[in-house]
């Protein structure tokens, strides 16, 4: 049920998937992901978010979580908008779709009245292309309390964090009673395109109620850890266009994998930025270019942001399903990108079945296809 472009859904037509939640409490999203089409559906707002929640998590229950309240989803997208009001689709630049005007749940110069102490902020950084570098204008600090796949071991204090298309992060701020603070994005050297913008302002009432401290302990997963025979594949980001000097075929495989493995995907950017996802598991980043990691890096993911000229090496577990006959997908999730070609293909099968698998399938796409669950 992971949804991809092998699903399509026919004018008309229904899909009703049925499948059981085994993520940690985590933020997650959904979009459609028809093949050669993905940017443009996305653009139009066919993505939504899904909140995973555990009411038996005991240190989820001191971070804020009172929906709408003080646990506010941050859908952030940009926008070109012409003089007449209208929202201009252009997929022509190398990164696709960039706007000028940036959105937070689908609305201009938005803001949240702030009724706490402290509010947990649900990021996800829904753009088709751009990198945000999200602080605050007075530069105060936050805690980072969560990545794409759920909560972190313990909070990260910053001042800056960056987020790539498709990643999520959550975050807790503290705010003084009858104070506006604007959360922004900076510009940085890691940006895809350099630009200072507002995103969200957080209007503080004159008298907030108690909010307790962020706990130090979160009870999230630590970073995966590959054993010593972990099977290592190499990954080579090439243009716009194309993994491992091949362009997305719906009907090649291009990994066969047994399920429950935990394995080294070494990531190979000989251009500008990428934007890696895996459908159907989690991972944690190992290295960047062979040096450590920062600590907010250390959380589990499942999308990540390569930086042109880089390697990053990622240790990756998959899931217990089987299924020979029906691929997860991995690509660059700049959507212009993976329309292009930059996207491939991958089964998870029973350990030691794996060279029996055939490497074609025999399917054919689809105009509408959705992508929901471990996204």
């Amino acid at each position: 049920m992971d949804g991809g472009p092998h699903q399509p859904i026919t004018a008309g037509g229904v899909w009703e998937p049925r499948w059981e939640v085994g993520n940690a409490a985590s933020t997650a999203w959904y979009h459609p992901h028809p093949h050669g089409q993905t940017a443009s559906h996305v653009f139009r707002g066919v993505a939504g978010l899904i909140v995973v929640d555990d009411p038996g998590d005991v240190a989820a229950s001191q971070l804020p979580r009172d929906y709408g309240v003080d646990d506010i989803p941050v859908i952030l997208q940009d926008r070109t908008i012409d003089a007449n009001g209208q929202v201009v689709w252009d997929a022509v630049p190398t990164f696709g779709q960039m706007g000028e005007r940036m959105l937070v749940n689908g609305t201009l110069d938005a803001f949240v009245d702030v009724t706490t102490r402290r509010v947990r902020l649900r990021l996800l950084n829904a753009s088709n292309a751009r990198l945000y570098n999200v602080c605050f204008a007075d530069a105060r600090p936050f805690a980072l309390v969560a990545a794409d796949q759920g909560l972190l071991p313990a909070p990260v204090d910053l001042t800056r964090l960056a987020l790539g298309p498709a990643e999520r992060a959550e975050i807790v701020v503290e705010c003084a009673p009858g104070e506006r603070v604007v959360m922004g994005t900076a510009s940085g050297p890691e940006t895809i395109d350099e630009g200072d913008f507002a995103l969200l302002e957080l209007r503080a009432a004159a008298s907030l109620r108690d909010s307790p401290a962020v706990p130090a302990d979160l009870g999230g997963a630590g970073p995966l850890a590959p054993p010593a025979q972990a099977r290592a594949r190499t990954f080579r980001l090439q243009g716009h266009d194309a993994i491992n000097d091949r362009g997305m075929d719906m009907t090649r495989i291009d990994e066969v994998v047994p399920a429950g493995a935990v394995e080294i995907w070494e990531l190979e950017n000989n251009v500008y930025s990428h934007n890696f996802h895996i459908h159907g598991v989690d991972f944690s980043i190992l290295d960047r270019d062979g040096r450590p990691l920062h600590a907010w890096e250390t959380g589990r993911k499942d999308t990540v942001h390569v930086p042109e000229k880089s390697r990053v090496r990622l240790a990756v577990r998959f899931p217990q399903f089987t299924d020979p006959s029906s691929p997860y997908m991995y690509h660059c999730h700049i959507l212009r990108h993976e329309d292009a070609g930059m996207m491939g293909q991958f089964v998870v099968v029973e350990p030691g079945a794996e060279s029996s698998v055939s490497h074609t399938l025999d399917t054919r796409g689809g105009a509408h296809a959705a992508h929901s669950g471990r996204h």
